[in-house]
């Protein structure tokens, strides 16, 4: 886990935060982002009951406002059944940069250790670097038992990696 986490100065001038949001909603969102339960792929877990301890709202008014980040503003998704939490747009602000092998390995322990991998796909979206990108595909495809391969119309298809598939996957790897 980071020290620190980078919160861009973008966050005060974004549409949602000036016109939708409440003084609460800030603060909440902004230890969505900072808290030390946070992760470098963006998916964590965390309880309603700690968010109330850190930040002293009432638990009741925290899961209040976790449903209206996830239905009305779409900036997470929460399960419920797994505590995790998935932040929509961590990649576009966290995942941007190559960071070498620490980095990457520590991006594929986090990975290894996310229950409801479903959330991954959330991210995986807003991820620019292909490395990172590729450690979260392998993830996500590994649970669903299959391969994303996609033709030149843009038509995708699933299929099973053949042994040369995953011979090359594990060399790309270790060129990151």
């Amino acid at each position: 886990m980071a020290l620190y986490r980078h919160v861009y100065l973008k966050f005060w001038k974004d549409d949602k935060v000036m016109e939708l949001f409440s003084v609460e909603e800030k603060l909440l969102f902004l230890f969505l982002l900072t808290n030390p339960n946070t992760t470098q792929i963006g998916v964590y877990k965390i309880l309603p009951k700690e968010i109330a301890f850190m930040t002293g709202f009432e638990e009741e008014e925290v899961c209040i406002m976790l449903e209206l980040f996830e239905k009305e503003y779409k900036l997470i998704k929460y399960n419920k059944l797994t505590h995790e939490i998935a932040i929509v747009h961590w990649a576009k602000y966290n995942l941007n940069k190559a960071g070498g092998k620490p980095m990457m390995d520590c991006i594929s322990s986090e990975l290894s250790r996310v229950e409801d991998v479903s959330l991954l796909e959330i991210i995986l979206d807003h991820i620019k670097n292909e490395g990172i990108k590729k450690l979260y595909i392998d993830v996500i495809n590994r649970e669903k038992g299959e391969s994303i391969k996609i033709k030149d119309e843009g038509e995708v298809i699933y299929e099973r990696p053949s042994e040369e598939q995953l011979r090359r996957a594990r060399e790309l790897y270790k060129q990151v």
